[in-house]
């Protein structure tokens, strides 16, 4: 039998090694040993995933550190409002060339799906989503591009701004969100939010429950709608800065509370652990939720970038397995499962945030592919490793060559 590809000594999440076979893009078969024709590659052992999912990212306010105004004083909270300031500048063609350059990175990174929020307030209309739209198609090659229309600075009292959310949606997007702390009236955002949602056959993704205060948690109210609406599976919040700082008991409340209503969580480290505990001089709080923590009780966690090189976050490399790791770190989990549970956060977990039901190593799937640098899934995680080489639909996206170490200084 002819195959368009054969993937050789590929070990798979459960420690067995398999050939995958792979045909129009998608995945044939997978055996400890396929016999036949055409090319085949030797993944020499090495752990081989499902491309990494990202679903929660902000493509286009990426790469404009060089824009703002410096930050005046390191204990500042003013990240909105030195992005809001330089929004009227962003052009289609800025915003794709910005975009473009993160997205292209992520690619190198073994990422193959994408959510990425896409700001439509007054003082930038739809000039975003016009440049991600267009990256979406053009890119559609290596990266599956799925936008969330989503309004940063307010929205209740902020005019004509659910007229522009409505005609993205009107558009396509498969999506809608906001930021409901920044709003004038953040429950109404929020009921606002899942009327659109309803009336456009759309998925929910909110920025939810930044800072360090407990007793006033919007979350309730997301699972509330979320049951009345039957929306369970179909909603995601990003952040969750609160949950780090609630007791183990109330934490794992929290985490069947979100089971029960289909409520996921993206935990973000880099833009949680940048923004968190200003109000602090000493004893810095990490603003971190533990999502290993939700999971255990039933709950849909995953792990994702948020921002690359912009106010809410000044650095990034595009790395989602860097962020996984610093997330270990910082809600200090360390044993192997918990380290395969962090790899599944940027892989399976978020493909169910995006309900990707063809997701995964299986026949009939497309075959996304990467060959990473380390024997499984934990070490993954553990030690950085770097993606060797990268497939969409069976097509290789990228490959990266190990690093030599000249031992005698000779080439």
């Amino acid at each position: 039998m002819a195959f368009d590809l054969i993937l050789r000594n590929a070990c798979l999440a459960d420690g067995a090694t398999m050939d995958v076979a792979i045909t129009d893009g998608r995945i044939e078969t997978i055996a400890p040993r396929i016999d036949g024709d055409g090319p085949s590659v030797d993944a020499g052992g090495n752990f081989v995933s499902p491309g990494l999912v990202e679903c929660h990212f902000h493509l286009d306010k990426s790469r404009i550190l060089d824009r703002v105004a410096p930050l005046a004083d390191r204990r500042a909270t003013d990240y909105m409002k030195r992005t809001a300031a330089i929004k009227h500048t962003f052009t289609v063609n800025d915003v794709y060339a910005r975009a473009r350059a993160t997205l292209e990175q992520c690619l190198l990174n073994g990422v193959t799906h994408m959510r990425t929020h896409v700001e439509v307030d007054p003082n930038v209309g739809l000039r975003g989503f016009e440049a991600i739209e267009r990256l979406a198609k053009d890119y559609a090659w290596g990266m599956d591009l799925q936008v969330c229309a989503f309004l940063q600075e307010g929205w209740t009292n902020v005019p004509g701004a659910e007229d522009i959310v409505r005609e993205a949606l009107k558009r396509g997007a498969p999506a809608v969100g906001g930021a409901p702390r920044y709003d004038s009236d953040g429950p109404a955002q929020i009921r606002r939010i899942f009327a659109l949602a309803r009336e456009f056959d759309v998925d929910v993704d909110i920025h939810l429950d930044g800072g360090y205060t407990t007793h006033d948690m919007d979350i309730h109210q997301v699972c509330d709608l979320a049951d009345e609406h039957k929306w369970g599976g179909r909603v995601a919040i990003g952040h969750g800065n609160k949950y780090s700082c609630l007791a183990p008991a109330e934490l794992e409340s929290l985490g069947r509370r979100l089971a029960g209503s289909g409520v996921a969580v993206a935990v973000l480290p880099a833009t949680d652990l940048f923004t968190s505990g200003r109000h602090l001089d000493h004893s810095v709080i990490r603003g971190v939720a533990d999502g290993n923590a939700l999971i255990a009780q039933g709950a849909n966690c995953a792990i994702s970038t948020n921002n690359v090189l912009n106010p809410f976050t000044p650095y990034g490399d595009c790395s989602l397995v860097r962020i996984a790791n610093m997330y270990a770190n910082v809600v200090q989990r360390g044993t192997t499962q918990d380290l395969a549970e962090c790899f599944a956060m940027i892989s399976s977990r978020p493909a169910r945030i995006m309900r990707r039901g063809d997701y995964g190593i299986a026949a009939g799937n497309p075959a996304d592919l990467v060959v990473w640098d380390a024997k499984s899934a934990a070490g993954v995680i553990a030690t950085v490793a770097q993606p060797l080489t990268g497939y969409k639909n069976g097509r290789k996206v990228f490959t990266r060559a190990r690093p030599i170490l000249h031992s005698t200084g000779v080439d």
